[in-house]
């Protein structure tokens, strides 16, 4: 699933959930936190807070907006806001995320790794990656060239 469907679907389960008498507190809290991030995400944009308003009020005809506003603002590359979306679909649904139907997909030549990665070529080919956020490898490799 890529980030911003995740997110997408995540508030709509929430909202959803929320409604419903026997939503717990933790479920209430994990949406509000997600809402609050994409709103943070969404703020200064010119449509972006309007949008995800009525998308809480009638989601159906929002979906599309929303996820334009979302795409335009990078939230696919806001790894709070996509873990926040994770954390609230592993209280309304355990059994998909246990099941991996949560877990975010990079598209194109980008890759998503919540855990270890690691990056090969082959064919004579050149393999590289960027980081991005707050990670400290245990035993870096040196660059130069390769070691037989």
């Amino acid at each position: 699933m890529d980030p911003v469907t995740l997110i997408v679907a995540a508030l709509v389960a929430g909202a959803a959930a929320g409604l419903k008498d026997t939503a717990s507190s933790a479920m209430k809290d994990a949406y509000n936190g997600l809402k609050g991030l994409v709103q943070q995400k969404l703020r200064g944009r010119p449509d972006g807070e309007l949008v995800l308003a009525r998308h809480e009020q009638d989601p159906k005809v929002w979906d599309k907006p929303l996820v334009q506003e979302l795409t335009a603002a990078r939230a696919a590359d806001d790894p709070a806001l996509v873990t926040a979306a994770q954390a609230l679909m592993q209280l309304l649904d355990a059994a998909g995320s246990a099941a991996g139907r949560y877990a975010v997909v990079a598209s194109g030549h980008a890759a998503a790794a919540g855990r270890d990665m690691n990056v090969t070529a082959s064919g004579g080919g050149i393999a590289a990656g960027v980081i991005h956020g707050n990670v400290a490898p245990p035993d870096p490799t040196v660059p130069g060239p390769a070691r037989p």
